[in-house]
């Protein structure tokens, strides 16, 4: 009864939240302070663990296609392929959800706790537009871009691997990098992550907004939000496969 009273508590809190702002000129210097807080701010991250990742996965694609009778450029191919289709988008919005996810948890969640929002609430402010919207049109925009620099330093990393161990060629591994490009399937990327960095912006803030008690309570509201937002992009991606590429 609490997870379908919380579902529809979520619902009614998106209702509040796709409200027209009050002051266009407020929510613009939100807007750009969240892009930097969730965005700008996270490509360190992304570019370590992509590029890393990249090389990791390519490594071992070197290393199990071991017979003579398959060609070297499917390293490549295989790389180009796993990055693309769920690296970049799924487990990139997963590791973010983790990042970004606890901060907004805890920073709405803060303001709840110290009575923050009250006082907005008190002015006339709509709280939940003024703090959550920025967050999320931040996120839906500028997320697409983090995974294109996922999937580029993802490929990268796996061509620099090859380079420094000396167990495929560049040539083979370009090679299958280019093979059978499909434009669709970057799309079918950035579409899921539109949906997940949707997902990544409201859960928690959904989260933080409703927290009660103290600084306990934010603790263990953003570990809810970071698990729940988990779960969620983690089912999305099983219906959005099957719905985009079925």
């Amino acid at each position: 009864m609490k997870y379908l009273q919380n579902i529809g508590l979520y619902f009614i809190m998106l209702g509040q939240v796709f409200k027209k702002p009050q002051k266009i000129s407020v929510f613009r210097e939100n807007l750009f302070k969240e892009v930097e807080e969730l965005g700008l701010k996270s490509l360190g991250i992304v570019a370590f663990i992509s590029f890393f990742v990249g090389g990791v996965v390519a490594i071992q694609t070197a290393l199990n296609v071991d017979s003579p009778w398959i060609p070297k450029y499917l390293i490549g191919f295989a790389t180009k392929r796993s990055i693309i289709l769920e690296f970049a988008p799924t487990f990139m919005s997963i590791i973010l959800a983790g990042k970004v996810g606890s901060y907004i948890t805890s920073s709405i969640g803060t303001m709840r706790v110290t009575e923050q929002i009250d006082a907005l609430e008190v002015m006339g402010v709509n709280a939940l537009n003024y703090l959550v919207l920025p967050k999320v049109i931040a996120a839906v925009f500028f997320y697409p871009f983090i995974v294109l620099l996922a999937m580029f330093l993802g490929i990268f990393g796996g061509w620099v691997s090859g380079f420094m161990t000396g167990l495929f060629l560049s040539d083979s591994y370009i090679e299958g990098v280019r093979l059978d490009f499909q434009p669709y399937l970057i799309r079918y990327a950035l579409i899921k992550t539109m949906v997940f960095a949707f997902v990544i912006s409201t859960i928690p803030s959904f989260y933080g907004f409703y927290v009660k008690g103290g600084s306990l309570e934010v603790g263990k509201a953003s570990t809810q939000a970071v698990v729940w937002t988990s779960i969620v992009i983690i089912l999305l991606n099983y219906f959005l496969t099957q719905m985009l590429l079925g």
